[in-house]
């Protein structure tokens, strides 16, 4: 596992708990294929193979350079997490003693994102602009690290931090405010973080980075923890050994791809494509890679390649097609006002994610990916503003809830209404952090 500054352009699981989340009974509809499993397992009381046991997490590698020692890498003392009221668990039915501590490992860079917004218009060559809306919030592989927290997923992160003020800003954020498990992350003596700055408008983004890879890069490098599901973003022409070992680990394997600057759209050269259960790209990735002309049947040829092929479609949705049954599913997007893309897709791998771990059936996890991508963009601050359960739970009230008629009557009538039961009574009494116009205000 190496960390690397570069970040894709469009951000975008297996033990044997793994095999019995995923294969929990549940009422599926006539055409439902049944829960997600990843391929080679059963469920408990059938015949079959069973992967064994996960082997237990081996020791952390030794930590060179503590804080006050020569250069080098170090642990940031993880600090209490907020003490705060259980959020709504969607694996709570389907947990057990047995399973990992970890629910999802994810490892990458973490950037300081600073957003611009109410841009009227791109920026102009010896001009000055001036945005309505400023925000910062961590980025990167945080973006998807959050997303997974807030959907109350007990999510693990292996990442470089920044010696620097915008390195605690981002690690507080996470690990405090998020409360992601950064056990396995590290503090880079005398290495800066990161830096994007995004600007928001017409819809698109555009963004400027900064950074450089961490020094002693090698000595970040850990072994990937028991956990029901891990997520990759796939590197063309190049392999990542912690995802093979993640998979033989037993985890589900859910994983996106950068754009192929080389331009030879080969998936011979995703040698990690091998491991996943879930392969997420855009419509143009999966045009690219299969030489097809239409999102869904670009899903269908990826199919063929991965037990599951997940296309994003932007403003006209999310297609899908199932290798092992032959299912395909599609959903229209959900019209919202957008404000600020960045993010939008680590939200939708972390819904489709939370949904496949809870069983439900592939138009339900579409459906609920799509919606929670959907609530992101109506904040910004990438991170930051990705919805929790209060915030879905509030979308469905609305919707639900119309003048003349009653939210239980109206659920049946919405596509949405397979998660009215789970959230009615979903309330959290803090609200969650959104990006502010700095990295921190002084306490008093």
């Amino acid at each position: 596992m190496s960390v690397t500054v570069p970040r894709p352009t469009d951000n975008r699981p297996a033990t044997d708990s793994a095999a019995r989340l995923l294969s929990v009974p549940r009422p599926c509809p006539p055409t439902c294929p049944g829960p997600y499993v990843r391929p080679g397992r059963t469920s408990p009381g059938t015949s079959g193979p069973v992967r064994p046991a996960a082997p237990p997490a081996p020791a952390p590698a030794p930590v060179r350079g503590a804080r006050g020692g020569s250069a080098g890498l170090s642990r940031r003392p993880a600090g209490a997490i907020r003490q705060t009221v259980a959020m709504y668990d969607p694996l709570a039915p389907i947990r057990s003693a047995e399973d990992p501590r970890c629910d999802v490992y994810l490892t990458g860079t973490v950037f300081l994102d600073i957003i611009f917004t109410g841009l009227d218009s791109a920026p102009v060559r010896g001009t000055e602009s001036w945005a309505r809306g400023m925000g910062s919030s961590p980025g990167g592989v945080a973006n998807m690290a959050t997303a997974l927290a807030r959907l109350g997923l007990r999510t693990h992160l292996a990442a470089a931090f920044g010696d620097d003020v915008y390195g605690a800003y981002c690690w507080e954020a996470l690990s405090e405010g998020e409360g992601v498990d950064l056990s396995l992350s590290r503090t880079v003596p005398g290495w800066h973080s990161p830096v994007t700055v995004s600007m928001a408008y017409e819809g698109e983004r555009t963004m400027v980075t900064h950074g450089h890879e961490a020094p002693f890069e090698e000595a970040a490098v850990v072994e990937p923890p028991p956990s029901i599901a891990a997520v990759a973003s796939l590197l063309p022409g190049a392999e990542q050994p912690w995802i093979g070992r993640a998979a033989e680990r037993g985890s589900l394997i859910f994983a996106d791809v950068g754009w192929d600057d080389s331009g030879r759209w080969d998936l011979g050269g995703l040698p990690d494509l091998r491991h996943c259960d879930a392969f997420l790209p855009n419509a143009g990735e999966a045009m690219r890679y299969t030489g097809r002309d239409t999102p869904q049947a670009a899903a269908r040829a990826l199919a063929e390649h991965v037990p599951l092929a997940v296309v994003t479609m932007g403003a006209q949705g999310v297609c899908a097609a199932d290798g092992r049954t032959g299912e395909t599913a599609e959903v229209p997007s959900v019209a919202v006002e957008a404000l600020d893309p960045t993010g939008a897709g680590d939200v939708f791998t972390a819904g489709f994610v939370t949904a496949t771990l809870a069983g439900w059936p592939l138009s339900d996890r579409l459906a609920f990916a799509s919606l929670a991508a959907a609530l992101s963009v109506k904040e910004f601050g990438g991170s930051l503003s990705a919805p929790g359960w209060a915030e879905i739970a509030d979308w469905c009230r609305r919707v639900h809830t119309p003048c003349g008629m009653g939210p239980d009557t109206r659920a049946e009538q919405c596509r949405y209404g397979f998660l009215w039961d789970l959230l009615r009574r979903t309330d959290r009494p803090w609200p969650l952090r959104r990006a502010l116009p700095t990295v921190g205000f002084r306490q008093p």
